[in-house]
C-alpha cells in the first residue's frame, strides 16, 4: 500500500500561516540568533553540513536535483502538449514540480526588490540595534558591499526551499520528512552564515509553501503510464 499522501492546498496554506506567525515572533530573538552566529560559534562540522545543503535551496542546486529525478523517474519524462510550444519531453507533473519549486523564490525576491529593505547580519552593525526593527531599511549598514546586503527579508533560499520540499513530498510522498529537514537545514545555514535573521528564513518559508498551495493545489500525481512503465522495465 502506498504511504498517505500530504494535505492538499488548505493544509499547506496553513503551514504557510502558522510560519508566518512563527516569523513574527522570530523578531524577538532576531538580534540574539545574529549576533551568536556572527561570533562564530557554531561547531565547524554543523557548518559544514548545513553548507552542504544549500544546494536544496540554491537555484542551480534545484534545477540540478530535479535534473536528476527527471532522469531517474520515468514518469517525469512524458510529453507536455502545449498549443504554443508544440510538445516538450516533459510530463505535467516535471513542469508543476519546477513551477513549485522556483515560484516561491521568485516572489520573495520580488517583495525584497520592491518593498522591503532590511540590512543582512553580516552586513549590519548589530552592537547598534536595540530592536530587530532597527535592521529595517539600511540605517545599521556597517558596509554594503552589494545591493544583496540590504535584501535580507524574506529569505529566497528558504522559499525555494520550502516550495521545492512541498513541490518532491507532492510527487514522492514516502521521503516528505526527508524533504521538510533538508528545507530546514537549508533555512538553518541561511542563518548560520549570518546572510538572513530567524523571521527572514521563516517568511521566506511561507512564502514557499504558499506558492506551492496556489501551484500544486488538491491534485495529484500523474500515475505512470503503459508505455513509460514498458520502457523503465
Amino acid at each position: 500500500m502506498p504511504p498517505p499522501r500530504p494535505g492538499g492546498r488548505r493544509t499547506r496554506l496553513l503551514a504557510a500561516v502558522v510560519l508566518a506567525c512563527l516569523g513574527g515572533l522570530a523578531l524577538s530573538i532576531d538580534l540574539d540568533v545574529a549576533r551568536w552566529c556572527k561570533a562564530g560559534h557554531i561547531p565547524r562540522e554543523i557548518m559544514r553540513f548545513l553548507n552542504f545543503s544549500e544546494v536544496f535551496a540554491h537555484g542551480i542546486g534545484v534545477a540540478t536535483l530535479l535534473l536528476t529525478a527527471a532522469v531517474l523517474d520515468p514518469s517525469l519524462a512524458g510529453r507536455l502538449s502545449t498549443s504554443r510550444l508544440g510538445r516538450l519531453p516533459i510530463s505535467r507533473d516535471f513542469a508543476r514540480m519546477a513551477a513549485t519549486a522556483f515560484a516561491g523564490g521568485i516572489l520573495a525576491n520580488v517583495i525584497k526588490e520592491a518593498l522591503v529593505d532590511r540590512v543582512r547580519p553580516r552586513a549590519a552593525d548589530l552592537s547598534a540595534a536595540t530592536s530587530a526593527l532597527a535592521t529595517f531599511g539600511t540605517s545599521l549598514a556597517a558596509q554594503l558591499t552589494s545591493h544583496s546586503d540590504a535584501n535580507s527579508f524574506p529569505s529566497g533560499h528558504a522559499a525555494t526551499a520550502a516550495g521545492f520540499a512541498a513541490a518532491l513530498a507532492w510527487k514522492y510522498p514516502r521521503g516528505r520528512w526527508l524533504f521538510a529537514a533538508l528545507a530546514v537545514a537549508a533555512a538553518a545555514q541561511r542563518v548560520a552564515t549570518s546572510a538572513h535573521y530567524p523571521s527572514d528564513v521563516l517568511f521566506g518559508a511561507a512564502v514557499g509553501l504558499a506558492a506551492a498551495a496556489i501551484l500544486i493545489g488538491s491534485t495529484t500525481p500523474d500515475p505512470l503510464s503503459a508505455d513509460q512503465a514498458s520502457s523503465a522495465a
